[in-house]
């Protein structure tokens, strides 16, 4: 078990990055505001996978392998950049459709493997647990990948807490901008003009920031 004191330590500082904002942040908030709270939670489910492989990579050295291997971030980088700037590519490519029908494909599982991906793919956040975790787990408490195990489940739970708030301000802020003109109305279609734009930037933004990281 890790000691209230040390416990306390590691939700202030998990807590301090949650309220930052970042590709993750900017990702479901675009997601939820072009296109409601359940594909936003959705989204926030696979990026909470992506955390914790990021944990357990940690703990079997791979970010490691990424400092003594420069290029191997590189290739995920340019990955992970390639696959959001192809979804931008995709909104850009039907300016007259609106954002569900843009990804008419979606599905549960799609929503999901973006988000998934989309944080899979960033090795900041690989480096950011490297960095993080070895303050709290030792071989002092025993053996380490329990450890990790437990720090990755408190990293997650924690995360998906601050991403389902996200999911709801963000549906929240379009739902009152909605009120009171409806899809086909001139406010309603702006309205989705401007959702559509808003998640190509972000793509675009997470995208560039993922290549020049």
């Amino acid at each position: 078990m890790i000691e209230p004191a040390l416990l306390s330590l590691y939700l202030g500082a998990l807590t301090a990055v949650y309220l930052s904002p970042g590709p993750d942040m900017a990702l479901i908030m675009a997601v939820s505001a072009g296109r409601g709270r359940r594909p936003g939670l959705y989204t926030a489910t696979g990026i909470g996978a992506a955390r914790f492989l990021h944990v357990m990579g940690s703990g079997l050295g791979l970010a490691t392998l990424f400092v003594a291997h420069p290029s191997f971030q590189n290739i995920v980088r340019i990955a992970g950049s390639g696959y959001l700037l192809f979804w931008a590519w995709q909104m850009l490519s039907s300016r007259s459709a609106t954002i569900d029908e843009t990804v008419s494909g979606s599905t549960t599982g799609s929503d999901m493997l973006r988000g998934f991906l989309t944080n899979l793919l960033n090795p900041k956040a690989l480096l950011f647990c490297s960095m993080l975790l070895p303050q709290f787990a030792t071989p002092e408490r025993g053996a380490l990948l329990p450890q990790f195990i437990r720090l990755g489940v408190i990293l997650v739970g924690v995360g998906l807490f601050f991403d389902v708030i996200y999911v709801f301000l963000a549906d929240g802020l379009v739902q009152r901008l909605r009120a009171g003109s409806g899809p086909g109305t001139e406010v309603g279609l702006r309205l989705e003009k401007v959702r559509n734009r808003l998640m190509t930037i972000v793509f675009v933004g997470i995208a560039v920031r993922l290549l020049v990281g």
